[in-house]
């Protein structure tokens, strides 16, 4: 048998490498080598392992729809925790997966001012938002509902879908839980039309956007 060193694997910018046969001990001890200060994604699906280094227009679109989600909840007075790509994983469930971001709303309470988390006592984000899942190889939504996160939303290509967890499956929704007033699905638009004025128009509008939604 032939045995790779992590510092042997380079994956390609945009590309993604799955290993098989991959034990919960093994997953942790990859986390563990890899470290928190890294470009690289996880999902680890029932002895499948992912590992994804996303291109840097995926951060740049993680970067401002999360500051957009923050802006949103701001001006509607909701709080709120946010805790990037954190990794989420629960043994018994042998399911584990960092998101580009996540969000606590409706459980923010629970966890406010936490910085270790243990889902088998805490509750899962409340939202984890997923940036072009089609350069992903892995599903991640069989990994998201044993973690039992109870909403997902997903870009892709000027797209933003919004997923709702129903019993075992993930449902496409026009409303969000996490903002039932707003038109999320047009966000994108919102974004495309002011992507050359800069992050700071870009925030004034997005604000402005959601108190015309709210009058």
């Amino acid at each position: 048998m032939v045995t790779l060193e992590l510092r042997q694997i380079e994956v390609p910018l945009g590309k993604s490498l799955v290993l098989r046969d991959v034990s919960w001990a093994e997953f942790e001890a990859i986390l563990a080598e890899l470290g928190n200060h890294r470009s690289t994604r996880i999902a680890y699906d029932e002895r499948f392992l992912e590992i994804m280094v996303p291109l840097p227009e995926q951060g740049y679109f993680k970067k401002v729809i999360s500051t957009a989600i923050g802006d949103m909840a701001e001006v509607l007075e909701q709080a709120y925790e946010c805790y990037g790509s954190t990794t989420w994983r629960r043994k018994v469930k042998q399911a584990g997966i960092e998101p580009d971001n996540c969000f606590y709303f409706q459980n923010e309470a629970l966890v406010r001012g936490k910085l270790e988390f243990d889902l088998d006592r805490d509750p899962p984000p409340d939202l984890a938002l997923e940036v072009d899942l089609t350069s992903k190889s892995l599903d991640r939504f069989p990994i998201y509902v044993r973690l039992g996160v109870p909403e997902i939303w997903c870009y892709d290509s000027g797209v933003l879908t919004i997923y709702l967890l129903e019993g075992d499956r993930y449902k496409a929704s026009e409303q969000s839980q996490v903002f039932p007033i707003l038109d999320i699905r047009a966000l994108p638009q919102l974004i495309e039309s002011q992507r050359s004025a800069g992050r700071l128009a870009l925030r004034r509008s997005v604000r402005e956007w959601v108190k015309a939604q709210t009058k």
